[in-house]
């Protein structure tokens, strides 16, 4: 869905450079194609606030970013339940959702800042 909206994305179970068991190394490649990329956007699920790696991975893109350029994208079995997405840290960051947002016909995937009510169409902020 991030590509067909002009993302290039990265996915690090099929980076040939990552090690085959967690290291030291895992977390310098890590570190560095967050650096590399200009928006951060991360896959959470309700188990992603438990996590070892969701946390730090969001603290190095805090880093590295402002506010602004990073995304949650939130996943759930049922479309109503992403409460857990503004759980603790997980609620400082805007989110990526399907819906309404003014100035279009239909409804179109869009980063939305929960807090202030706002919301820009995904293709554009990942143009910004």
């Amino acid at each position: 869905m991030l590509e067909n909206h002009g993302a290039r994305v990265y996915v690090d179970e099929v980076d040939p450079e990552m090690p085959p068991y967690t290291s030291a190394e895992t977390a310098k490649i890590l570190k560095g194609r967050i650096s590399q990329s200009g928006k951060f956007v991360v896959l959470t699920s309700k188990n992603s606030k438990d996590s070892r790696w969701v946390p730090w991975e969001l603290g190095i893109a805090d880093g590295y970013k402002t506010l602004a350029n990073i995304a949650l994208f939130p996943s759930s079995e049922t479309t109503p339940d992403i409460s857990w997405a503004e759980w603790e840290y997980l609620g400082l960051y805007h989110r990526i959702v399907w819906g309404r947002l003014e100035g279009y016909r239909d409804a179109v995937w869009m980063v939305l800042d929960h807090k202030n009510n706002t919301a820009t169409e995904l293709a554009a902020w990942l143009r910004e």
